[in-house]
């Protein structure tokens, strides 16, 4: 399916259109667009990660709507890295200290399950990303660089050398200028990624003079993986070896970027097109970091909430700064519920600016059902629930015939519910005595709940609760809500009343009312 004009209002079309025009005289010689995301796997890897990798596919999928140029998609990750500092929260730091410097696929697993630390970290990103159905290419930095892929391009720049030490050296201290080169030699002796002075560059021989640690001069070649260039350099030789025509990067590479091109350039490759998002930040409004962990993991957002929630944030204003904390998730489900809702219904056009159909490749499923995961939250909390089968004993009740294995979907709302509620609800609950204006107004409530037949309606139970609201001498609706919130539930906020009474059932409605009204 093509479709022309380029659809407007939803930015991975936007971005589709810089590589429609990027290729408007002719087709790229290598017979696909490429799409490339990076991976740093020096610490667990983070929600930030993953949302490179599903934006990325955002707009690739979008620009195959609008051209039928083959695209391919490499995740690569820099394991070839030497580990400069150990990160916080993972286990054996004394083993990883004593590695220091070392590639991180010639570093053990702290964990113990791979055959090196950037074994496990690769294979933590790719079963989240196959679990979720991305379709992209692993790349590894250590196989690529070792394999040969790369020689060419590395012998490239050390033709140029002086050029990249032009492009480089004035965004380095004084000090920091008199050892630098693109070139780290990987020590043959320790096995080290050294930050090691070059003293010689043979470009006939294809090799770089180095001093190792012990100040003695050595002989490496600049190919085969006996060398890793620095992330800078290394960003824009691998934009030229690989011809990567488009690539995402955080706020925090920006200042780089163009150190990026210009080395790309200057080794005869033509930069990508390239989109700057905003950085992910802590409950503390820091940038959340892989070594320090404080962020999200992959694992804790789907504790909580399906995938397509974590998609539809990552789709949601990426060049807008963004908490990236646990409260986000119940909000980002039930937005997600929303927009799923909405699609049935809108027309062609509006379908294209929909997130869910950016989420969904295209093909969004229908909605299974109206039960909001705050609804479902606020009737854990209610119900105290131990497990989904509490949950699943009312809406079974709510919506007959209705079951874990009828509604899939609902049933990971119900789990991540359920945890979502012990691990942040129950801790958190508080519950007070009503005042004598709210004993009388839940009096009230009480009775009229016993007068009314098991099956009202949720329309008719929240009409009632304004009308007693304004009733009784609260001032504002909010601070009647608020009562029931405080004494029913033990928190500050809550659900739509008629929609939790309907859900949660009036005889039990009344039990929780009379019990708040006992002490």
């Amino acid at each position: 399916m093509n479709l022309s004009p380029i659809p407007t209002g939803a930015w991975p079309f936007e971005e589709a259109a810089k590589l429609l025009a990027r290729y408007a005289d002719a087709p790229p010689e290598k017979g696909y667009v490429l799409f490339e995301t990076g991976y740093g796997p020096s610490g667990l890897p983070h929600i930030g990660t993953f949302g490179e990798v599903a934006r990325t596919t955002m707009v690739r999928h979008a620009f195959s709507q609008v051209s039928d140029i083959p695209t391919r998609l490499f995740a690569f990750s820099d394991d070839m890295d030497g580990l400069r500092k150990v990160p916080e929260n993972l286990p054996q730091p004394e083993m990883l200290r004593e590695n220091l410097g070392r590639p991180l696929t010639s570093i053990p697993d702290p964990f113990g399950t791979h055959e090196s630390f950037g074994a496990h970290m690769n294979a933590r990103l790719c079963r989240f990303l196959d679990h979720f159905g991305f379709e992209y290419e692993f790349k590894s930095s250590t196989a690529t660089y070792r394999s040969g892929e790369f020689d060419a391009a590395l012998l490239q720049l050390l033709q140029h050398y002086e050029e990249v030490m032009a492009v480089m050296l004035p965004t380095l201290g004084e000090e920091r200028q008199q050892t630098y080169s693109p070139f780290l030699p990987v020590s043959p002796r320790s096995g080290k990624v050294l930050l090691a002075r070059v003293v010689e560059t043979r470009k006939a021989q294809g090799t770089i003079v180095y001093e190792e640690e012990d100040g003695s001069l050595e002989e490496a070649p600049v190919t085969g993986g006996h060398c890793k260039l620095q992330w800078k350099p290394d960003m824009g030789m691998r934009w030229a070896a690989l011809g990567v025509d488009y690539e995402m990067y955080g706020k925090d590479h920006l200042s780089s970027a163009e150190l990026y091109s210009a080395i790309c350039k200057i080794i005869g490759g033509r930069p990508p097109e390239q989109f700057c998002y905003e950085l992910f930040l802590d409950d503390k409004g820091q940038k959340i970091s892989k070594s320090k962990g404080n962020g999200l993991t992959i694992d804790e957002w789907l504790r909580y909430a399906p995938p397509e929630s974590l998609a539809l944030y990552m789709y949601q204003a990426p060049k807008r700064a963004k908490r990236l904390h646990f409260d986000v998730i119940p909000k980002a489900v039930d937005e997600y519920q929303s927009f799923l809702e909405n699609y049935q219904a809108e027309d062609e056009a509006a379908r294209v600016k929909n997130p869910v159909w950016h989420v969904h490749g295209g093909n969004p499923p229908a909605p299974e059902s109206g039960l909001s995961f705050n609804l479902l939250l606020n009737l854990a909390s209610a119900a105290g629930a131990e497990s989904p089968d509490v949950l699943w004993g009312f809406i079974s009740r709510y919506q007959p015939g209705s079951s874990a294995q009828t509604h899939p979907f609902l049933n990971k709302l119900v789990q991540g519910a359920v945890n979502y509620y012990h691990d942040f609800v129950k801790p958190a609950k508080r519950f007070r005595p009503p005042t004598e204006t709210e004993r009388r107004a839940l009096e009230e409530l009480a009775g009229w709940l016993e007068r009314q037949p098991d099956d009202v309606t949720a329309e008719a139970v929240q009409t009632e609760i304004y009308a007693i609201g304004k009733r009784h001498p609260f001032g504002e609706l909010k601070a009647w809500f608020g009562a029931l919130y405080e004494t029913l539930l033990g928190q500050a906020q809550g659900p739509r009343m008629g929609s939790f009474v309907e859900l949660f059932g009036r005889t039990e409605t009344i039990a929780l009312i009379r019990k708040a009204l006992a002490g």
